[in-house]
């Protein structure tokens, strides 16, 4: 898994984390960091697709000479 992936995927677990907290304390805060949780997670699989993508297209290259 890239490290930008990684990075992404630890910020959605944290902003997770952060709403149940907020949530839990009885602030709606927790709405902004379930949004933050939503682009997070989508920059995840963004990052994940895209080295998938990079993989074949090297692979193809070096297949296709």
């Amino acid at each position: 898994m890239p490290r930008l992936a990684l990075f992404a995927l630890a910020v959605c677990v944290l902003a997770v984390a952060a709403a149940v907290v907020s949530f839990a304390r009885g602030s709606w805060l927790g709405v902004l960091w379930i949004m933050m949780a939503g682009v997070s997670s989508n920059m995840t699989w963004y990052y994940v697709r895209k080295a998938k993508v990079d993989r074949a297209a090297a692979a193809n290259r070096t297949v296709t000479g």
